[in-house]
């Protein structure tokens, strides 16, 4: 059953982190997808049309921060797999990088991601020495993890904190970033292909029962839109009831076999070399194996490093291809 600390080992594995950020581009949050006229479903009628990116030298995300570079970035340190994922989109490649992302065969793939250095410290604590070694211009961390590093860093280069809880935010960050690096072509084209890849998701929406979870043993917890970037698209294509409760992945297998869940999405999570899946350890449990997708072989382990810790353009558009592939 979950438990309260799966958040902080959600949080520390970077799964998904609560707090919200919307980046602006060019210096404004508005320059980000919002409300506004549109037509034929959920998505186009929420939106406007995508819009242009301008160069900037600086901009102010929503919080109020100013990320100013001393120069257009193009050495960038990623400690989140956001910015892996943002670099890549805009088809640049980080300097460095404490994130496994790039290894899969829509980023880098195996051979290109071993090209790219790693910062030791894990993500936890990346070592300050060894990010400043690789001389970057900007450094682009999670905020509430690598938040504390900022200090250490002033001076020698500029950190970003980021720190997204829905698409939008994604998108915003991406549009931030190609502003900064004046590949503004590049973001817009990304923006639209989440929003086709959203657009055809919606058309197609499923009436069947979608969960996510996420864990390493039986103290697994669910991820919940608000909280969990992916989680957030599924109610927009399934049926999916779960929200999030001020406590990230707080629902007991009583609870979720009462849902009677018909697809459902597991994330391993490894410390240090991979080992038996969640799904495997949890295959034993008798409430587990009542759930309907149990019983008819609707379990999937998917890649954590896409699903929780992309968090990007690219990363979502792979969560989308896989889960409505699933829910057919």
């Amino acid at each position: 059953m979950p438990r309260t600390p799966s958040r902080l080992v959600r949080r520390t594995l970077a799964l998904a982190a609560a707090c919200a950020l919307l980046a602006g581009c060019g210096g404004t949050a508005d320059d980000g997808p919002g409300t506004g006229p549109g037509a034929g479903n959920a998505v186009a009628a929420s939106l406007p049309p995508v819009r242009p990116v301008a160069d900037a030298d600086s901009i102010t995300d929503v919080r109020g921060t100013t990320i100013a570079p001393a120069r257009t970035p193009e050495r960038v340190v990623c400690l989140v797999a956001l910015c892996d994922d943002m670099l890549t989109e805009l088809g640049m490649v980080p300097t460095a990088t404490n994130s496994s992302l790039l290894a899969h065969p829509r980023f880098l793939g195996k051979d290109g991601a071993k090209k790219v250095p790693v910062i030791p410290g894990g993500f936890v604590s990346p070592e300050v020495e060894a990010i400043l070694s690789h001389k970057p211009d900007l450094v682009i961390g999670l905020e509430d993890t690598h938040g504390k590093l900022a200090p250490a860093l002033r001076g020698a280069t500029t950190f970003w904190g980021v720190q997204p809880t829905k698409w939008e935010d994604s998108v915003a960050y991406l549009r931030g970033l190609a502003a900064l690096t004046h590949r503004g072509d590049r973001a817009v084209a990304a923006e639209q292909r989440l929003r086709d890849a959203l657009i055809r998701a919606e058309k197609a929406k499923s009436d069947k029962t979608a969960l996510v979870v996420f864990g390493s043993d039986e103290n697994f917890g669910v991820a919940t839109p608000g909280i969990d970037v992916a989680a957030g698209l599924f109610p927009r294509f399934s049926d999916y009831p779960w929200k999030s409760r001020g406590i990230e992945g707080a629902y007991s297998l009583e609870e979720i076999l009462a849902e009677n869940v018909d697809v459902l999405f597991v994330e391993t999570i490894s410390f240090g070399a991979p080992g038996e899946r969640l799904s495997e350890k949890m295959a034993g449990n008798a409430l587990w194996s009542q759930i309907p997708a149990v019983k008819n072989g609707k379990v999937i382990e998917v890649d954590p490093e896409v699903w929780a810790k992309g968090r990007g353009t690219r990363s979502l558009g792979i969560v989308l291809d896989e889960a409505t592939a699933a829910l057919r």
